[in-house]
């Protein structure tokens, strides 16, 4: 009976131990790094393989405001809580240029590895920035140039040049470049410019085009257009200014047609009835 009560507590020992030699196996997560490209950032790690077993992996980070203000506490990333992948957009919480750390902890059931943590610092000015892809058009004789959609972070910047003239090249941050000249080849290339990390891309391959069409430029069109309707419509109006100028129509006072109405009537009475009466008299004597 004494020997009975002495190996119990052994049993209990070795058994404890057992546990937390379990738990102490479980590996943390190695080979931790971030892959940023065009302000999208992603931390990776590789998998810790638990025969028969499904591993989770949370992720916490932590901003120069946590190291520096908050007792050095870490902040966990919801969308990457017990998640079964391998890899952790962190895009929206890298949302300032500054010095991150991260780290990634391995779960199966109630055990827990520790914390790996990503080697150095992640700050997002080191991101990849990459060309715009592009596409160069003409539409007729302009010149007119399609760009990728990045996200609103991204500005373009485009420059353009008449082939033969790359000495005079032109900036431009407007899709509609230029109105092109018929005959010589148009050359456009770009790059992106991320303003909150005052960095830029390299410029993409040049593309070049050569204006469509044998018809003068459509710009020239409206201008024809408006001359020729309105001119019709300023000549009438030049002849009728003439007309007013040169030979006005006048009417008269009232008192000035009573006044010669009156003398018509007298000097038709005195024709009638005097010269005219007197000198039928003279005949008849």
């Amino acid at each position: 009976m004494v020997e009975t009560y002495i190996h119990i507590p052994f049993f209990f020992f070795f058994l404890l131990l057992g546990i937390l030699g379990e738990d102490a196996l479980l590996p943390a997560p190695q080979n931790i790094s971030i892959l940023s490209t065009n302000m999208k950032h992603f931390l990776t790690w590789s998998p810790v393989i638990i025969q028969g077993e499904t591993v989770r992996y949370s992720v916490e980070f932590q901003g120069e405001y946590e190291r520096e203000y908050a007792n050095e506490s870490w902040i966990p990333i919801c969308e990457c809580s017990l998640i079964t992948s391998t890899v952790c957009n962190i895009t929206e919480d890298i949302s300032a240029t500054v010095a991150y750390n991260l780290r990634v902890r391995a779960d199966v059931g109630t055990r827990r590895s520790e914390w790996g943590n990503l080697k150095g610092f992640f700050n997002r000015v080191t991101t990849s920035l990459t060309p715009p892809l592009m596409k160069v058009i003409t539409d007729g004789y302009h010149l007119l140039v399609e760009l990728e959609d990045m996200g609103p972070a991204f500005q373009f910047c485009v420059v353009y040049w008449k082939k033969g003239q790359e000495s005079r090249v032109k900036v431009s941050s407007v899709f509609h470049l230029d109105t092109m000249e018929a005959g010589p080849d148009y050359c456009v290339k770009a790059q992106t410019y991320v303003e909150v990390i005052n960095r830029s891309s390299s410029f993409s391959q040049t593309q070049c085009v050569r204006a469509q069409g044998n018809s003068r430029p459509s710009f020239l069109f409206p201008w024809s257009t408006v001359a020729a309707l309105t001119l019709p419509f300023l000549t009438w109006k030049t002849c009728k200014i003439f007309q007013y100028s040169c030979c006005p129509v006048a009417v008269l006072p009232d008192t000035l047609v009573s006044f010669f109405t009156v003398l018509y009537c007298f000097l038709g009475c005195w024709v009638v009835t005097g010269s005219w009466g007197g000198q039928k008299k003279q005949t008849h004597a």
